[in-house]
């Protein structure tokens, strides 16, 4: 069961692997961004981008996603969430919990009207991440 919902990620993303197998999922970063929650609820506007230049692993054999930043960010999968895929984006959603044991959902966001353009979003209840990536399989 875990092989086939791996192989169905694999699909979803559109990375046209020519065989399917169980190896993690790699991506570079370029840059990221962030924004957090104003006292009223509302957010900021996003950060400008910076260079960020870091692996992005996704293993769904062990459930799980690693972000070799500076320091080490480590995010167990609780839950694969329903796929989204329509002529605008493909959306593959996570229920996480990091490192330090903080409940987040992570978004693998394939805009397909922006060339395929991809991106890693880290959603907390006070604070978001958006990661520019591209795939390095």
């Amino acid at each position: 069961m875990r092989k086939l919902r791996f192989l169905f990620l694999l699909i979803a993303l559109n990375f046209g692997f020519q065989k399917a197998s169980s190896q993690p999922i790699r991506f570079k970063s370029s840059s990221v961004s962030f924004t957090d929650k104003k006292s009223d609820g509302s957010w900021n506007e996003w950060s400008d981008f910076v260079n960020a230049n870091v692996l992005i692993t996704l293993d769904a054999k062990k459930d799980l996603i690693v972000i070799n930043s500076a320091e080490v960010q480590s995010f167990k999968i609780l839950s694969y969430g329903e796929i989204e895929d329509n002529e605008e984006v493909n959306i593959v959603p996570f229920e996480c919990m990091d490192n330090k044991f903080s409940k987040c959902n992570i978004f693998i966001i394939t805009k397909k009207k922006e060339n395929n353009r991809m991106q890693i979003y880290i959603n907390y209840n006070e604070v978001k991440f958006v990661y520019n990536i591209y795939n390095v399989n």
